[in-house]
């Protein structure tokens, strides 16, 4: 009886103490904005985000493990310029009619203690995959009372180059380095 007992209570705590296995977690696409920086002429910093994002993230914070599949639609880039968002879709810089998306393939979830601090994944632009590394300067995980399930948010960046990906459009008058930071929340799947 006692055995039953202490199982059963075991079972019902499992979930509670973070050693249930991986958890999966949809991209809220409401909340989470890829951003970026890059150089105009010397002069200034263009800033731009994109506004239709999807995906998944698959964690499991016990065993600090867990992996990324992130979709961006690249027709979503929006610098709050519309002359500047046709040209970012043109087949000089994003060529969004051959390469609609862009993708980002985390394959590697880095902890400090139980909190995310980077990960370690691929990028896929314009048709070239090169590895970047997201640093987490801010990640939190909190059960939703409108939602009745977890939601977890996290505030990642990274520095690329973007002539790396094939994207050497005012080389050499605009420097080829990118900065982004990406805000993100998403939602345990029911």
């Amino acid at each position: 009886m006692k055995s039953t007992l202490f199982a059963a209570l075991f079972a019902a705590l499992l979930p509670l103490s973070g050693l249930a296995g991986a958890t999966t977690y949809n991209i809220d696409p409401s909340h989470t904005y890829p951003s970026f920086e890059a150089d105009h002429k010397g002069l200034s910093l263009w800033r731009g985000k994109f506004n239709s994002t999807k995906g998944t993230i698959t964690m499991d914070r016990a065993a600090k493990t867990g992996n990324l599949d992130i979709t961006i639609d690249m027709a979503s880039v929006d610098f709050g310029h519309d002359k500047m968002n046709s040209h970012a879709k043109a087949p000089d810089i994003f060529n969004v009619e051959k390469f609609p998306t862009a993708t980002y393939k985390g394959k590697s979830l880095k902890f400090n203690g139980d909190q995310l601090v980077g990960v370690d994944g691929e990028l896929t632009l314009n048709g070239v995959t090169k590895p970047v590394e997201l640093k987490v300067d801010r990640f939190k995980c909190v059960q939703d009372q409108r939602l009745k399930r977890e939601v977890c948010g996290a505030n990642a960046t990274a520095e690329f180059k973007r002539t790396d990906f094939g994207i050497n459009f005012g080389i050499p008058n605009f420097a080829p380095e990118v900065k982004l930071a990406i805000q993100v929340e998403a939602i345990a799947a029911e």
